[in-house]
């Protein structure tokens, strides 16, 4: 299967084959591109914890609302952590975080509802955004992965959740791994690699990393993500998996090739 991630306007890119399948679901991941933000934030900024002006981030978010015709009010959004907290969200979650950082639901890497009307927001700059949905039972659910998350196994969580607490057959979740950094753009040191093995002793096997020529690490986090899945009993066709990195992709904002500041991307999912 190709890219997963279809650029549908300069704004967003979109999960075409999910939204062939049902169109009252909006579900993709925005770009850089298309907003009011000044560099470094150069243009559709939407995190407002990296010191960019609040209006402009406020103003690139109308201006993604209007795009998937998903207004402000009923989006939500979190404090990110890199923990494995989840949340499920009601109607009465409504607008937290949407607007400002002060409500967004606190201290929370993961969000799901059964709820329509209600779109899910994730912010990024080269961590693992999953995207969760199950058209069967009508759920949907984000969360944010970066190597601490998923070490904490967001991803297995989700679907222990999922099944345990709503009833949802295994064989009917789907996941979507979005853009993110590669392993070849994604170096680190000794105690990520260390907290992958606890977890995942299989990741030499399963060539999760590579030793480079500094004595470091490349770290493949979108393919460990997508084992750790698989581990918790997802099959490999219930997986979407962007190939796109978002340190090599200009369209993309990348913590770790922008020098640390930069603006934040957004996945999102929602029914209508």
């Amino acid at each position: 299967m190709g890219e997963p991630f279809i650029q549908q306007k300069s704004t967003f890119l979109a999960i075409d084959c999910w939204q062939k399948e049902n169109s009252s679901l909006v579900a993709g991941f925005t770009t850089r591109e298309g907003g009011v933000s000044q560099p470094p934030f150069d243009s559709l900024n939407v995190g407002f914890h990296v010191n960019d002006l609040d209006e402009d981030v406020q103003k690139n978010r109308e201006l993604i609302a209007e795009a998937l015709s998903f207004p402000l009010n009923q989006w939500v959004g979190s404090e990110q952590v890199h923990k494995a907290t989840i949340k499920k969200v009601t109607k009465e979650h409504q607008g937290l975080g949407s607007r400002s950082l002060q409500d967004a639901i606190s201290a929370t890497d993961g969000l799901y509802t059964k709820e329509s009307g209600i779109l899910l927001t994730s912010l990024y700059a080269d961590c693992v955004p999953l995207i969760f949905y199950a058209k069967n039972q009508g759920i949907i659910g984000v969360a944010h992965a970066g190597w601490k998350g998923t070490v904490q196994l967001i991803g297995p969580k989700m679907i222990s959740l999922w099944q345990d607490r709503e009833g949802v057959p295994l064989e009917d979740i789907q996941v979507a791994i979005a853009p993110c950094i590669s392993g070849n753009a994604y170096e680190v040191d000794d105690l990520p690699i260390e907290s992958v093995l606890k977890v995942f002793p299989e990741a030499v096997e399963k060539k999760i990393y590579t030793e480079n020529e500094r004595g470091r690490y490349q770290l493949d986090l979108r393919l460990l993500n997508a084992e750790l899945l698989i581990s918790a009993g997802l099959k490999r066709e219930q997986l979407l998996i962007s190939s796109i990195c978002t340190a090599n992709d200009p369209r993309m904002y990348s913590y770790r090739a922008d020098g640390g500041k930069t603006g934040r991307m957004m996945s999102f999912i929602g029914l209508m």
